[in-house]
């Protein structure tokens, strides 16, 4: 494995050599050519190839069109610009660009290096594809993340390509007048819709690259996630998807966490009223208006939180509402919610792997006065079975069983989302994790909401982390969920050589715990538990 401290000194040589060898690859549009990986010998990258036209000036808020063709070679080597986003948004993700802009659909693709220049010997390969949709809440992100860097799975054999989609008001900004002009009487996904084009490029190009167009995964975490679940969700991926990861994604349409995560949607009243709304607050009168708009002042509006969400509700104490530029269920791009979607079998029918981090919805109470009038607030009727179950007699405890029932709810959610799968008539497997290890330099973070991230994607030595301190434990758990990871995207099961068997979940009440210790762990420490925030769970609305 490479020394993280000898990345840098590698990459002016490799990236120099594969200017010289490299093959050109002829796409629908034009002939790329890709650089060598700074990170890992035997690794090509084609970044910044649009996959769609710009969306500006009068293509604002429609949905995405073909690019344009090119002849000369598009030398694919730097990444494309950030999708338009407050600049505090872009500032989380450590992607090195500091400019957006709106002309930004482009995708990258990490393959291993070919020893032929042979386009047919190349579409031989049919090496199996995973296409990754970065997170942050429909508000920040982007393709060019290194977290996301493709290196660690394209040594695997694997073809790895990350995206960029519109995002804030670019990307889901509904109106009455934007679903009367798009001909089948809906708006607001366009970040949805971008995240689907990219897919028909891949597979209408991925094999001049060595790619299996018949066996596409799509992955992603928070926002990335809910995203990859909408490509199943979605009648109009029919075809483009054959396995999805969910990570930090599913969770049961009762499970009241729901409402408050990027998972969660609008209706298509409740966007379009928002709409009319925000042309208000944006002092136009129509969406022609707002198309003349400049970006930097839309920009502005990109970090919008529905903070009234929970509001009359028992959670208002417990959980923030969801980001107001979220997709909506607008009849066209998705046509029922995640329940009835469920209910139905009204959905593509691929093998999900899905799960939670251990640490990622800790909180909620620090004494145990605080923690008798939360957990009465939340559970109400069914308060004094939940204290009999959960009991914290003092402040020491109080923080510990607080963090423990969140956990619970958040595996037995998941859990209660795999097992609706199958009750509705899905014959894909749903695999169920539940990841628990705290990055070697960052204990007292705990396996936070994206913590898992560099294992899955092989790609430890480079981190982005500063002052990194992984060590011998990390690689070798980085090691383990990687190959789930890469079997699962070759087969639509993670299971394979010698790893501990990791079952479908969806017919017993169990999860496989990811981290020191590697293997079958409950959704509750007890199946009163169980029992309890199962019933309390089906009593709630659908989220």
């Amino acid at each position: 494995m490479l020394n993280p401290l000898r990345t840098l000194a590698l990459a002016a040589p490799l990236a120099s050599l594969a200017a010289a060898e490299f093959p050109t690859i002829h796409t629908n549009y034009g002939p790329v050519k890709g650089v060598a990986s700074p990170f890992r010998e035997g690794v090509t990258v084609y970044k910044g190839i649009p996959y769609a036209a710009p969306p500006t000036g009068s293509r604002r808020w429609t949905p995405p069109a073909k690019p344009a063709s090119w002849t000369g070679i598009l030398h694919a080597t730097e990444f494309g610009p950030q999708c338009a986003q407050p600049y505090s948004a872009a500032g989380i993700f450590s992607s090195g660009k500091s400019s957006t802009s709106e002309d930004c659909l482009t995708l990258n693709i990490w393959t291993p290096t070919y020893n032929t220049s042979d386009p047919s010997e190349i579409e031989a390969k049919k090496l199996p594809v995973y296409v990754w949709i970065f997170g942050g809440r429909f508000e920040g992100g982007s393709g060019d993340v290194i977290t996301y860097d493709g290196t660690g799975l394209a040594s695997k054999d694997i073809i790895v390509v990350t995206l960029n989609y519109r995002l804030g008001a670019f990307g889901f900004l509904a109106h009455p007048e934007l679903s009367r002009e798009s001909g089948h009487n809906s708006s607001g996904n366009y970040g949805i819709l971008d995240q689907q084009f990219a897919l028909r490029w891949v597979q209408e190009n991925i094999g001049c690259f060595g790619g299996n167009s018949s066996q596409v995964t799509v992955g992603g975490q928070s926002a990335g996630s809910a995203s990859a679940l909408d490509t199943m969700w979605s009648p109009l991926s029919k075809g483009l998807v054959h396995g999805v990861i969910s990570q930090s994604g599913a969770r049961g349409p009762h499970d009241p966490a729901t409402g408050s995560v990027a998972t969660s949607y609008n209706t298509k009243s409740e966007a379009e009223n928002f709409g009319v709304t925000f042309l208000k607050t944006m002092n136009v009168s129509s969406i022609a208006e707002l198309r003349n708009i400049s970006m930097a002042k839309l920009i502005g509006e990109g970090q919008l939180m529905e903070d009234d969400y929970y509001d009359g509700t028992a959670f208002v104490n417990l959980w923030s509402g969801p980001p107001r530029w979220r997709p909506n269920i607008d009849g066209y791009v998705f046509r029922h919610g995640y329940g009835k979607s469920l209910e139905l079998n009204a959905h593509n029918d691929v093998p999900i792997m899905t799960g939670n981090n251990k640490d990622e919805n800790n909180g909620g109470a620090s004494t145990t006065s605080e923690y008798k009038s939360l957990w009465t607030e939340v559970f109400q009727n069914y308060s004094s079975e939940f204290f009999s179950l959960y009991p914290a007699d003092t402040d020491t405890a109080v923080g510990d069983q607080s963090d423990e029932v969140l956990r619970d709810m958040a595996r037995i959610g998941t859990w209660e989302w795999a097992a609706d799968w199958a009750a509705g008539g899905a014959k894909s497997d749903v695999f169920v994790y539940y990841f628990t290890k705290a990055p070697a330099e960052d204990e007292l973070g705990g396996a936070y909401h994206g913590a898992e991230l560099w294992y899955t994607f092989n790609n430890i030595p480079y981190s982005d982390y500063s002052n990194v301190t992984w060590n011998a434990t990390d690689y070798k758990i980085e090691s383990v969920i990687s190959n789930y990871w890469a079997n699962f995207i070759r087969t639509g099961n993670p299971n394979g050589g010698d790893l501990p068997y990791f079952p479908p979940s969806s017919n017993n009440k169990s999860a496989m715990w990811l981290g020191e210790y590697v293997g079958v762990g409950p959704i509750a420490q007890s199946k009163e538990r169980i029992s309890f925030l199962r019933r309390w769970m089906s009593h709630l609305h659908e989220y």
